[in-house]
């Protein structure tokens, strides 16, 4: 009973937390968005809009009041839920962002799935075979695909299924095979980081005490590693697989603009470009609230787990 005092303790302060890191947030995005030298009125007008239209539009959005009451305003909509109207597109901003969050979900649980099953065996092996050619062969194609730009993948991906994959979609979202080259790209290199860490943790367990005792009872190196260490080596793996994911629902900026994926980051993109503060301001929210939950979903899971942890600080 006293544990679970504890886990109610922990979740009201974590939310707690939660709520000011999404508060700090919005206020630096909010004074980010208005030290930008642009105006809006005149993104939504055009360069050669005259001076009273564009007088007229800064009222109508309220661009004319004090910055502090433009965010008081603006917080207190959010507040219930109401992340304010598109300047360029004139469409709720929470509704927008809802619209686009499927594709960028079934982009990034994708590109996760690709990137843990390239990457466990790739781990397993290059763990198996420590020191030895497959170990150094893998090491070398995981740095590889780590350091790989992101933008610089995408696009050398597309012009390869320009030339030779003709029949898959080159941009925009139509089926599985527009969706196979954006999570690739994603994927691959997730999956070289992931790949690594579970070789080091791999390592680390197979040289624990539980281990070298399964092993003197005659038990095969696979098998211990698979039944035994690999218990231990994995948990690491699902702290960072759960951060990225909840980084990649929402939205990768670069990916879904080189491939004109209609995701919350090709909406982000778009908002940046066009000066659009709420819209700019509810997708920097919108991510800045998943990385939040998926911080405390993961320790809360973790100490469902494993008992023995801790549920202090923040």
């Amino acid at each position: 009973m006293w544990r679970g005092y504890t886990m109610l303790y922990y979740v009201l302060r974590r939310i707690l937390f939660g709520a000011f890191v999404l508060l700090g947030t919005s206020i630096i995005t909010f004074v980010i968005a208005f030290l930008v030298p642009a105006d809006p009125a005149v993104a939504m007008a055009g360069a050669k809009a005259d001076p009273q239209t564009l007088t007229m539009i800064r009222s109508q959005l309220g661009l004319d009041k004090p910055v502090y009451v433009q965010y008081a305003r603006y917080i207190g909509h959010a507040a219930h839920g109401d992340l304010g109207r598109s300047y360029i597109r004139r469409e709720s901003v929470t509704r927008l962002i809802l619209e686009r969050f499927p594709a960028t979900l079934i982009l990034a649980v994708s590109a996760m799935a690709l990137a843990l099953i390239l990457a466990i065996p790739m781990g397993m092996l290059s763990a198996a075979y420590r020191e030895r050619a497959p170990d150094n062969l893998l090491l070398v194609l995981s740095l590889g695909l780590i350091s790989v730009p992101v933008f610089w993948l995408g696009t050398l991906l597309l012009i390869a299924a320009a030339i030779s994959l003709r029949s898959f979609p080159l941009g925009g979202y139509s089926g599985w095979k527009s969706l196979l080259l954006p999570a690739l790209t994603l994927a691959f290199g997730l999956a070289g980081y992931y790949a690594r860490i579970l070789h080091i943790n791999l390592i680390e367990s197979m040289q624990q005490e539980y281990v070298r005792t399964a092993r003197s009872k005659g038990l095969s190196r696979g098998r211990v590693m698979l039944k035994h260490a690999m218990a231990n080596a994995i948990l690491p793996l699902v702290t960072l697989a759960g951060l990225d994911l909840a980084g990649l629902l929402s939205g990768v900026v670069l990916t879904e603009t080189v491939f004109d994926w209609p995701g919350i980051g090709r909406l982000a993109f778009d908002a940046i470009f066009n000066l659009d503060i709420p819209l700019i301001m509810g997708t920097v929210l919108f991510a800045a609230f998943l990385i939040v939950a998926a911080n405390l979903v993961i320790d809360l899971l973790y100490a469902w787990l494993d008992p023995r942890i801790q549920l202090g600080g923040l």
